[in-house]
């Protein structure tokens, strides 16, 4: 919103006060302190290996290593939202560097993605030009802002020695294996190694490891390896023309980019086994410094229960269910499949059986033909369409009938779109009397409702009289016998274990734990990412590429677009960029036995994979023999007391990362654990969730967005070019016409006013709305702060050597105290309200500061804002950085006060104040309390009951 600017207005009085700081000072300073820390390498965090070495000084230093979520360096540049968590980590960073620590702090960029490809196919522009120049960009952004990174340690996931590494990985999760009694990853060959002495039988077959041809090895192999490529439901979205994981379909089935309609198809694609480390990731997540939301998302994502897997005979073989309520298996009256499940067309006869009911054939002639409609009608759905509660249940029988394995009886099994193949086995038994959604389409399909847990509700048995479910986890057990097993009459914990222990005694079923968590689709049919490292003969086995063979750079193509379809069409198929250069795909290569022509792989990893292992990289980003060395490692994320699985010391992002990244990226850590490539078995071992700066929306009758710096406000209404229009608080960006750029509040202030105001908005993990009117409050402070060490005039310092009295030694070191609090608790908030407090009062006493109050003052405010502080301290006669310099420390006699105020209550009104000394003890507290003389006259003579201390702040007295 328009008004004059202060800053502005100060650089016109220059001629007054030719030294006083304003916006073009600030400029100044700015511009030639970043130099000066580029040219210097003041931020070049040494590590243990050379750097260290020969320096026990600085190898004695603790080290502290503080992250930020990898930025995407988007077209659009940053506008002030953006350098929230970056001015944080930045200041955090600072002050860890003045209390002793060796401090790792960078920052790259993740710079794989759907935009920039898709602005390649918007203007023929290579990915890599436009990203790169955005990278430039962003770069000159956060420079401005004054930001200490390690510019040594920058890259970006683009740069071919950074993805060899990424590619590097994929094989070690390739050549990999869970091993479930070891509990850990453990490399491929030790598994065909088993296979290859008998001490492991080959599953699927009689005969031997010897007697199998490659082609039938690799498909064994396939079900162990971490990474697989399988023929699997997946999210096909025509209108990209790519698949997309579970994470990147919205609620309402649609593409989180593009918005276009995704489908279930099923096709070949690269994997990765997460599933595997279900357990782990849940185990270890109780060990980790995260905000407890943060956890509670990916332990639902995860989701684990426990419960029993068990077999319905069908023709012969049998359908595997997994139920977290065996206890109920004699109320079972019918099962439902999956749409997608591969044994419906296995069991789906060839016409309807005799006697079957006409509502549940869905009105087709033959089980075919209602399969098939059935099918295409659940394609068009997302999980969490059909996962929702709809009023009207829908399904279709197969034709089939499983046997019940509790009472031998014949279940109809249908298939029905609120069954997901993703979850458990895809196959349910569907137990009515006690299952809402059961309930609901049994009734829709007539089907029989049995009675198996007795109702506490007074309901009774008949099911017929029931509205709804009964649910239960509290209730005796009915109508559950046979000549085998009986569970009348048990509670739901003892029949669950009296029907787990009969079926693995029968062989039909077993205790076993499920997961939500599905394994992680790995592949994207796009140009823009990281090439696969893997190579098909001509029978289709897939062969990894040697390291000596990585990077395996893209190549260039014609068109960077995959082939995209009616968004519709869910009858389609997806195409590559990568597929159409031939010379590229069809290669003759020697991996070890000879020439030979191979295909290489044309999908491309998708834009996670470069951001699952960065943290490590920034250790040792050039080193080209290893991913990291392991020394170096073990410094800087290794195993320390109090966080045994190591990691990060501080990572700070959004909380929208919640599951798909953090996931991601503890996966890849723990198997570069197993296999001992690191020491530390989690990535971040503290997480932060920073806010987000907020903006106001303003919208014309229409409802369309208006320029928000073009808006009046007259009279609590909010006017654009004379037409009235509302105000709502919303997200700050460029279509919203509300984004404010860090530039322009760097050159109307100066970057050090910019930092002091996002981070005294409020708490750093609270959202928080963006005002540029108020941003000039931060300039003053800094204003003041100068005008208390520098004669404005003249430009001399004006400070003295004369010792502070008593009361500025008191507001000093209480500063001090609280100020190092605040900073080491991320409340930077609260730590500038305190440095305000100390500035103003010494600008309120009127007199030079003393030199030992002005030095530690700036050396408080050179985390916050470290251009002026570098600017004062070189003013005061400093030589060296302020960088460096140890953070003041407070003196505990000053920072505790001589007196404190002792409220006094009768009946619990106050009747008198008394100040005190902070030690008093609560026999002395009374004494004095009572001997007041305004406690005597309200008391006026009357008893007293009960005397209530809490020293030394409160005195509650009872009269009697």
């Amino acid at each position: 919103m328009s008004e004059t600017n202060p800053a502005a207005a100060a650089t016109t009085s220059a001629e007054a006060a030719p030294h006083r700081y304003t916006a073009a000072m600030a400029a100044d300073i700015e511009a030639r302190w970043q130099d000066f820390w580029d040219a210097d390498g003041t931020y070049a965090a040494p590590n243990p290996k050379g750097d260290l070495a020969g320096d026990p000084g600085l190898a004695a230093r603790p080290k502290k290593f503080i992250m930020d979520m990898f930025p995407y360096p988007s077209g659009a540049g940053l506008h002030v939202g953006h350098p929230l968590g970056y001015i944080a980590t930045d200041v955090y960073a600072r002050f860890q560097r003045m209390t002793g620590h060796n401090v790792l702090h960078t920052l790259g960029f993740d710079a794989f993605g759907l935009p920039a490809e898709q602005y390649a196919v918007q203007t023929g522009t290579h990915p890599r030009v436009s990203t790169e120049a955005n990278i430039e960009n962003m770069k000159a952004q956060l420079r401005r802002l004054g930001l200490g990174h390690d510019k040594r340690r920058s890259f970006a996931t683009i740069d071919p020695d950074y993805y060899k590494w990424t590619q590097w990985i994929f094989l070690q999760i390739f050549n990999s294996w869970y091993d479930d009694e070891a509990k850990k990853a453990r490399p491929i060959s030790e598994l065909i190694a088993q296979f290859e002495s008998g001490e492991r039988a080959v599953p699927g077959t009689t005969r031997a490891w010897s007697e199998l041809n490659a082609r039938e090895r690799a498909d064994i192999l396939g079900e162990y390896r971490l990474a697989y490529a399988s023929d699997a439901p997946v999210n096909w979205c025509p209108g990209l023309g790519t698949v997309l994981a579970n994470e990147e379909v919205t609620a309402d089935g649609r593409s989180e980019r593009g918005n276009y309609p995704v489908f279930k198809a099923k096709l070949r694609q690269w994997n990765m086994r997460i599933t595997a480390y279900a357990d782990r990731l849940l185990e270890d997540l109780e060990e980790l410094d995260w905000p407890e939301a943060i956890k509670l998302q990916q332990r639902n994502w995860i989701g684990r229960s426990e419960g029993a897997r068990v077999d319905f005979p069908i023709d012969g073989e049998h359908i595997t269910i997994f139920t977290t309520r065996q206890d109920t298996l004699f109320g079972a009256t019918y099962m439902v499949l999956a749409p997608e499940h591969p044994l419906v067309e296995k069991f789906t006869p060839e016409a309807w059986p005799e006697g079957t009911h006409e509502v549940w054939t869905g009105g087709h002639a033959t089980p075919a033909e209602a399969v098939a409609a059935y099918r295409a009608q659940a394609a068009s759905k997302s999980d969490v369409e059909r996962q929702a509660e709809a009023k009207d249940k829908t399904g279709v029988f197969t034709g089939a009938f499983a046997t019940n394995p509790v009472n031998g009886e014949q279940v109809p099994v249908f298939i029905a779109d609120y069954v997901l193949m993703g979850y458990g086995t895809g196959a349910i038994m569907a137990v009515p009397a006690h299952d809402t959604r059961d309930f609901a389409f049994a009734r829709a399909f007539e089907l029989p409702i049995r009675c198996v847990v007795e109702p506490s509700d007074g309901r009774g048995t008949d099911t017929a009289t029931w509205d709804d479910a009964f649910v239960s986890y509290d209730a005796k057990l009915v109508n559950s016998a046979s000549d085998e097993v009986c569970l009348d009459g048990l509670g739901v914990v003892e029949a669950k274990a009296r029907i787990t222990g009969w079926l693995q005694d029968k062989g039909i079923g077993e205790g076993t734990v499920n997961f939500r968590l599905r394994d992680w689709l790995f592949s994207r049919q796009r140009y823009w990412g990281e090439p696969f490292p893997i190579v098909y003969d001509e029978d289709g086995v897939a062969h990894p590429l040697p390291e000596s063979m990585l990077p395996l750079e893209l190549p260039e193509v014609e068109d960077y677009s995959p082939r995209t379809f009616d968004p519709d069409d869910a009858n389609t198929q997806p195409e590559t960029p990568l597929s159409r250069n031939e010379e590229w795909v069809d290669v003759t290569l020697d991996l070890g036995d000879g020439p030979k022509k191979y295909r290489r792989e044309t999908n491309t990893m998708p834009n996670w994979a470069g951001s699952c292992w960065y943290e490590f990289r920034y250790l040792d980003p050039h080193n080209e023999r290893q991913l990291v060395d392991p020394e170096i490692e073990q410094y800087w994320m290794g195993p320390r007391e109090g966080r045994p699985h190591g990691g990060v010391d501080l990572y700070v992002g959004g909380a929208e990362h919640a599951v798909l990244h953090l996931l991601y990226a503890r996966f890849w850590s723990k198997v570069l654990y197993d296999l001992g490539h690191v020491s530390s078995a989690e990535p971040f071992h503290k997480l932060f969730n920073q806010g987000m700066i907020q903006a106001y929306v303003y919208r014309d009758s229409r409802g369309i967005a208006v320029p928000a710096a073009e808006v009046e406000e007259r009279d609590g209404a909010y006017y654009y070019q004379g037409e009235k229009v509302t105000r709502l608080l919303g997200k700050m960006g460029k279509s919203l016409k509300n984004a404010v750029t860090p530039d322009e509040i760097c050159a109307e202030y100066g970057a050090d006013t910019l930092r002091l105001y996002e981070m005294a908005m409020g708490p750093l993990d609270v959202s928080r709305p963006w005002d540029t009117r108020a941003v000039v409050g931060q300039f003053r402070l800094l204003q003041r702060l100068w005008r208390n060490i520098v004669d404005e005039t003249t430009g001399e310092v004006t400070v003295t050597d004369t010792e502070p009295d008593e009361e500025t030694l008191r507001a000093l070191h209480k500063a001090i105290d609280g100020v190092r609090q605040d900073l080491e608790g991320l409340r930077f908030n609260t730590a500038i309200a305190k440095v305000t407090e100390l500035n103003n009062h010494l600008t309120k006493a009127g007199t030079a500061v003393p030199r030992s109050v002005a030095e530690p003052l700036v050396l408080m405010v050179a985390p916050l804002a470290p251009h002026i502080a570098e600017e004062l301290w070189r003013k005061l006669g400093h030589t060296d950085s302020v960088v460096h310099q140890d953070f003041p420390v407070a003196d505990p006699e000053y920072v505790v006060d001589e007196t404190v105020t002792c409220v006094v209550q009768i009946k619990g009104k106050v009747k008198a104040r008394l100040e005190v000394p902070p030690a008093i003890s609560e026999e002395e507290l009374e004494k004095a309390a009572l001997a007041d003389e305004k406690v005597v006259a309200a008391l006026d003579g009357a008893g007293i009951r009960k005397v209530i201390v809490r020293a030394p702040k409160l005195v509650n007295i009872v009269p009697a």
